[in-house]
């Protein structure tokens, strides 16, 4: 759905098909050069789909089904990635990584379970990126300094974006952090994307952390799969999206569990099953480096930088005719 009638907005994309594909090209290669400098990542090749049996796939917010197939020669169910979040830890370890470095790669995947929308896509585009860290920087202030990095690289992004095709900046220097708790004190009568879009408004980039245990309702604030991010340390970078007046995620991320954290999080979510999988065993027995890594939308970032007002304006994907025909109502050009 949309969240406006756009012909409310007066919605009209100022490039047209071919600049468009230019400047997503001009967007991904600007942030990718900021984002490896910043973080000091090494670019690797990455898997398309993983054997179930590992335990390496996402399972998200635990209802998402990932696609699955079978092939000869192969004994066991083959999973299209959801998202990279295990993998790259074991290749850190693979790879020998000294601590303080990392990889990143670009993610494709296929949620065959999404609502589509116009943030909202069966395909997903993004670079994940991990990096080794010491044991002492599983710390909030480590977590910090990270998506202060990050956000620099987007703020450089959207000046060079904005200086290139004569758009408008709205970014402020700084991004604000605030914890889901806090957040919860501060809208208690809002519901979870009301507060997001209420901070963002105000604040126009936001980090919120501390996502997955309950809140005082009685609910998380958003879905986290109980095996990757240490729920403590993690969280979401959101950016104020004027066009629709609501607050645009951009990027999940955090430091990752360590044994405690680990077992502590299946077992609030009743999935001790998982510690039986050889990611988790590597976990347990102290085989994985400790870690902090994420994603980082790669067509959200376009869509946001080149003010458009869907995502199928900056990827390729297939809609349902009614998205087709409200797109094309709305003067909405679908790639």
């Amino acid at each position: 759905m949309f969240m406006k009638d756009l012909k409310e907005l007066n919605y009209s994309s100022k490039l047209n098909l071919m600049e468009t594909q230019i400047a997503i090209k001009y967007v991904k290669d600007t942030f990718q050069k900021e984002l490896v400098k910043s973080l000091k990542l090494l670019r690797v090749t990455a898997p398309l789909f993983v054997l179930k049996e590992t335990g390496l796939n996402d399972n998200l917010n635990g209802y998402e089904k990932p696609v699955t197939f079978n092939v000869n020669n192969i004994n066991g169910n083959i999973e299209i990635i959801q998202s990279l979040a295990k993998w790259k830890r074991m290749a850190l370890k693979k790879y020998n990584f000294p601590v303080d470095s990392g990889l990143y790669t670009d993610m494709n995947a296929i949620r065959k379970d999404e609502n589509l929308d116009f943030i909202h896509s069966l395909y997903v585009d993004q670079w994940d990126w991990e990096k080794v860290i010491k044991k002492e920087n599983r710390n909030f202030d480590y977590l910090k300094k990270t998506v202060n990095k990050i956000y620099k690289a987007v703020y450089s992004l959207e000046k060079k974006v904005c200086k290139k095709y004569g758009f408008n900046s709205i970014l402020p220097k700084n991004i604000y952090f605030v914890s889901t708790s806090k957040l919860e004190q501060m809208y208690p009568t809002l519901s979870r994307k009301e507060r997001e879009n209420a901070i963002c408004k105000e604040k126009k980039a936001v980090f919120i952390y501390q996502i997955g245990w309950n809140l005082k309702d009685g609910k998380p604030h958003d879905g986290r799969a109980s095996d990757y991010d240490d729920w403590n340390l993690n969280g979401d970078i959101l950016l104020y999206y004027d066009l629709y007046d609501m607050a645009l995620e951009i990027s999940s991320m955090g430091i990752r569990v360590d044994k405690q954290s680990l077992i502590n999080q299946v077992k609030h979510k009743n999935e001790e099953h998982k510690l039986e999988n050889d990611y988790c065993k590597d976990i347990l027995s102290n085989n994985l480096p400790y870690t902090i890594g994420g994603g980082i939308g790669q067509s959200r970032l376009c869509m946001f930088m080149l003010k458009k007002a869907h995502i199928g304006e900056v990827q390729s994907s297939l809609w349902p005719e009614s998205e087709i025909k409200k797109a094309r109502k709305n003067n909405i050009e679908l790639l």
